[in-house]
């Protein structure tokens, strides 16, 4: 029979189709190795993007070789940093200009290397970038938000396989976030405790939706999962902001998520999957309600017509299943 199961932080509803269940090798989408002719994040083509806004390296040369970690603004950035917002109305409709930050992490040197086969010491140096760029950027009083998000094969959105993630600061808080903020709000206000640290400690207790664990992090398939194989990472302490972390934290943080993400790609075959970070707004004072957390998604389906209309996901592989698969895979 299949379940309707409504997420405890949104509100949102899934179907959970238990008739349509699938197991991984059901599922089609596979990472695919593209022909490299030329790639501007490899060593010793600095000069093809934009100077660096970060990097980790041994010696002080700038724009050069020698780095393990570039940050860099995106070539066509979404939003441009330089100006003014200038918020005008016409009638019913609002608009503001197009000001904002986005920029590129190129996690390694390496052009083949991804995240699940780096070494985790390399893993956290993406975390310590996320950090170090989230306290510069939120600096700027024009920002409200700062999405981190990755892209992870053609099929999820990526341009170029050298293995990168994003950054994009914005002026307003994203819908999506502002709706997990409100309805964690609301949470507080009615039951005095945060949403996502009850989840965390119901998961832990049930064990049936748990992936992975260490000392300060679990890895669930959550509840009301809107994608086949979704899976968060969460804090297990209360933590709204991610950028507070301690450098324990980020450690422990390297080693789940690099191991979630071999067992992700042992399990589906390395599949295409999108990432994001959902942190707590830059403005936000009161941060008991909130709880960072990071999301990936493996993109295994479409969302066609039914969900566009109606907002409702329709995922064919119940959580308990694929948390069992990921929980038991070899790596």
């Amino acid at each position: 029979m299949p379940e309707l199961r409504k997420d405890p932080i949104t509100s949102r509803w899934v179907i959970i189709a238990t008739e349509r269940g699938k197991r991984p090798s059901d599922f089609s989408a596979r990472s695919e190795h593209r022909k490299v002719e030329f790639c501007p994040f490899c060593p010793g083509n600095e000069d093809k993007t934009p100077p660096e806004v970060l990097a980790y390296r041994s010696d002080g040369r700038l724009n050069a070789p020698g780095w393990r970690l570039r940050v860099v603004p995106n070539k066509f950035p979404a939003l441009r940093i330089e100006g003014d917002l200038n918020r005008q109305g016409e009638g019913v409709y609002d608009k503001m200009n197009g000001i904002g930050a986005h920029e590129v992490i190129i996690e390694t040197p390496e052009h083949k290397e991804t995240l699940a086969t780096l070494p985790v010491e390399a893993v956290e140096d993406v975390l310590w970038s996320y950090r170090d760029r989230i306290l510069d950027l939120k600096k700027d009083q024009r920002f409200r938000y700062i999405l981190i998000f990755k892209n992870h094969g053609a099929q999820a959105g990526a341009t170029l396989e050298h293995s990168h993630s994003q950054l994009i600061a914005t002026p307003i808080v994203p819908k999506r976030v502002q709706e997990e903020v409100n309805g964690a709000q609301e949470y507080y206000q009615y039951k005095e405790r945060c949403v996502f640290c009850d989840i965390v400690r119901q998961e832990l207790h049930q064990r049936i939706r748990l992936i992975a664990e260490n000392e300060s992090f679990i890895a669930i398939a959550p509840f009301a999962a809107r994608f086949p194989f979704e899976t968060w990472v969460l804090p297990k302490g209360h933590d709204p902001f991610f950028e507070d972390a301690h450098k324990q934290e980020y450690m422990d943080l390297a080693r789940i998520l690099k191991g979630t993400l071999m067992r992700i790609d042992v399990v589906l075959t390395a599949p295409p999957y999108n990432f994001i970070i959902h942190n707590s707004p830059l403005r936000e004072i009161e941060g008991r309600h909130y709880h960072w957390h990071l999301e990936i998604m493996p993109k295994l389906t479409q969302v066609a017509g039914f969900e566009w209309g109606s907002g409702f996901y329709i995922n064919p592989a119940p959580p308990e299943e694929a948390a069992q698969y990921l929980r038991e895979a070899a790596v």
